[in-house]
């Protein structure tokens, strides 16, 4: 579906939604230094559990309190990616998941990015957020506190693996399947056709 609902929404800036999401915001690099300073993975969890819990409870509040805003459409989505990106280059600095894991994801990032581009040099606004892109972030969203925990040794981290694996492969299939619908929706987009659920 494509984000013409975004233009129809409103320019209101100081809202609770958009003060939600520049916490979420703001708890990236807080996250990042948990993970590669002193390595307090507890604290990581709580700050990324955190994140989870806002990102629901800001989209929840903004249809609540008819608080939808242009500036909380593009910071939603911007936070999911950065923490999704911020936790991925952390975690192949420590080891918690393959390089070639990152490489996929992160290819997906520019492809998308690339793709934005090309649509706004065009005329078009973004695209609007498919839910299989917020399935796939919930997932990893949870998948990556649980990867933290699958790390360490003892009974925890035996019983955590395979949830947490299980978890991370689905949220990254999805994630990459997203990926594709938004390529080809703004191909469609850019021949001229109207893609599928789109209103006139």
């Amino acid at each position: 579906m494509v984000q013409r609902n975004r233009d129809e929404l409103g320019d209101r800036v100081l809202t609770l939604p958009n003060v939600l999401s520049v916490v979420r915001l703001l708890g990236v690099p807080l996250f990042l230094w948990l993970l590669l300073g002193p390595h307090a993975d507890g604290w990581a969890i709580v700050v990324l559990a955190v994140s989870g819990a806002t990102d629901w409870l800001d989209g929840k509040l903004a249809r609540a309190l008819g608080q939808a805003s242009r500036l909380g459409a593009f910071l939603d989505p911007a936070a999911d990616r950065l923490y999704i990106v911020a936790t991925l280059i952390a975690f192949v600095i420590r080891d918690v998941v393959p390089l070639w894991v990152v490489v996929v994801l992160l290819l997906r990032e520019v492809v998308l990015a690339t793709t934005l581009l090309v649509l706004r040099r065009a005329g078009w606004p973004p695209l609007q957020v498919h839910y299989l892109g917020k399935a796939a972030t919930f997932l990893l969203l949870y998948a990556f506190p649980l990867l933290l925990l699958a790390d360490g040794e003892g009974s925890v981290a035996a019983v955590v693996q395979p949830v947490a694996y299980a978890l991370t492969v689905w949220g990254a299939a999805l994630y990459l399947l997203a990926g594709v619908f938004y390529v080809v929706q703004a191909v469609q987009l850019l021949s001229g056709r109207r893609p599928a659920g789109v209103e006139a």
